[in-house]
């Protein structure tokens, strides 16, 4: 069974279960999520709770051996077993496979796992703990998804906003749920329940926004030239080094050429996709860029990067910042009316 970590609590008010696995690269929910199913374990009587660290070297055995001791002091006990790498490797496989068969009542196994990719996924290993378990996902909130997921927890204090003060919010913690979470508690410290005024947000909250180039590159892609310009911005004001930010830039227009011209040639989408390795997070945003661009708008967009690059280098005269924005901005904006 998948579950959101949105959707646990919910789950355990109808029982808990004997094995539980949280992957996914949002620390606050994975955080939350272990926090929710270790507080569940207490109540059912699961009093004892033994920590296990599968890094590198770690002997296999240790997790059978646990599983088949019983404490001296408690009946009940929860295995925490955290897997740092999300690679049990071969070794591991099989003892995960094996564990799950072995289940019992009188032990409950939760583990953590960080983002797993495609491969993982679809693993022997992964498959036997979601066959046997609950699969939770801790995934990060998405930009459009942030001021929804804000309400809430603003419910959760007797607390709401309107949808203005809401996506301002958003925009200001996005791609740091962390930061979300403290904003938030900061709003019940200092304001008494109830809705919220768009001045009493503003005033209180930090821009604590995490901006990086992948960011950047993902508002690009997904043709939202006001994003892209905002975390700009945030780059810049960071000191992020202009290099980098055209890398990250020019590697997916560079993919954008491949697949296009690929679509060009064969009609086939999915095929260019593949043929030019996209998948997991990137597949949707390149997906939907594809659809806009075409073969010479990637090329013109490429030398618009080199002529950047040389201008990096001291070989040109400009404003390295404004290029940037540009090839961003008409970037985002192709194929647009």
């Amino acid at each position: 069974m998948r579950i959101s970590s949105e959707d646990l609590p919910r789950h355990l008010s109808k029982g808990l279960g004997l094995l539980y696995v949280i992957h996914g690269e949002a620390l606050l929910l994975a955080i939350e999520a272990a926090d929710a199913i270790r507080s569940a374990a207490r109540e059912a009587g699961y009093t004892e709770r033994e920590v296990i660290i599968a890094e590198q070297h770690f002997k296999w055995a240790e997790l059978r051996n646990s599983a088949q001791s019983m404490s001296l002091f408690s009946s009940r006990k929860v295995i925490d077993l955290r897997i740092p790498s999300g690679k049990p490797g071969v070794e591991g496989a099989q003892a995960l496979q094996e564990h799950c068969g072995n289940l019992n009542q009188d032990t409950l196994t939760l583990i953590s796992l960080p983002r797993l990719d495609g491969t993982a996924l679809k693993s022997k290993w992964f498959g036997a703990l979601e066959e046997h378990g609950t699969i939770v996902n801790a995934e990060e909130i998405s930009l459009g998804a942030l001021p929804a997921w804000i309400a809430a927890r603003l419910k959760r204090q007797d607390q709401s906003a309107d949808t203005d003060t809401l996506t301002f919010l958003a925009q200001r913690v996005e791609g740091n749920l962390l930061a979300a979470f403290q904003e938030i508690q900061k709003l019940a410290l200092l304001f008494p329940a109830g809705p919220l005024s768009f001045e009493q947000v503003k005033d209180s909250v930090m821009d604590v926004a995490r901006y990086d180039v992948f960011k950047l590159s993902e508002a690009m892609l997904t043709g939202d030239a006001e994003r892209y310009a905002r975390i700009l911005n945030g780059l810049r004001a960071e000191g992020t080094a202009t290099v980098l930010i055209l890398w990250a830039i020019a590697e997916d227009i560079r993919t954008l050429a491949k697949v296009t011209r690929a679509l060009q040639q064969s009609g086939n989408l999915a095929g260019a996709l593949r043929d030019a390795r996209v998948w997991g997070i990137r597949q949707k945003p390149v997906e939907r860029a594809a659809r806009r661009f075409t073969p010479a708008f990637a090329e013109r967009a490429l030398r618009q990067a080199a002529l950047i690059d040389k201008l990096i280098k001291g070989l040109r005269q400009g404003d390295v910042w404004d290029e940037l924005l540009q090839l961003g901005v008409r970037c985002a904006r192709a194929g647009g009316r």
